[in-house]
């Protein structure tokens, strides 16, 4: 398989703590997929209450969160392949909390969920497996910030293991 290690300089310091959980053996794609799975157990057999359940005030609910995995990697995988292919326009921001409130993600079932996510990560496991070094280093701008291909493409792994770690410790705990 393929290798695709992190990148190892030149990203703003809050990608850190996305980075810091991405194992360092360059395995990107097998961890892409098997975090799939790992969510899915995880999350498969919640009564609807748990998948609804808000640890705080204003937090989202585990459906929340996994619907904003999804539109977080759409973002991503776009930004990835703008500059994956050369293109310097810098990219713009966007509203995490604008999209979840707009995503409808209570009213839609797990299976539903967890199928967008599966399905949107194997189109997206197949575009980064098309991807030589030259390409995955190339960089841009993406919402003010200078980052690679590479950090974008390790941030979704990055980003997706954050919000399984918050799940289980603020949700399930």
């Amino acid at each position: 398989m393929k290798k695709i290690f992190k990148p190892v300089s030149g990203y703003p310091a809050f990608f850190q703590q996305y980075l810091d959980v991405i194992p360092n053996d360059g395995n990107l794609l097998l961890h892409l997929r098997n975090i799939l799975e790992e969510t899915e157990q995880l999350v498969i057999d919640l009564p609807e209450e748990m998948l609804l359940y808000r640890y705080a005030p204003g937090k989202w609910t585990i459906k929340d969160t996994l619907v904003h995995v999804s539109d977080c990697e759409r973002v991503l995988i776009y930004r990835a392949m703008r500059i994956a292919r050369g293109d310097k326009t810098a990219l713009p921001g966007f509203d995490e909390e604008l999209l979840a409130a707009h995503a409808n993600a209570n009213k839609r079932p797990l299976t539903d969920i967890l199928n967008e996510l599966e399905t949107l990560r194997t189109s997206n496991i197949i575009f980064i497996g098309t991807l030589n070094d030259e390409a995955l280093d190339r960089t841009g701008t993406a919402n003010g910030n200078p980052v690679s291909a590479r950090l974008l493409v390790n941030q979704i792994y990055g980003h997706h293991r954050h919000h399984l770690n918050i799940i289980r410790e603020r949700y399930l705990a």
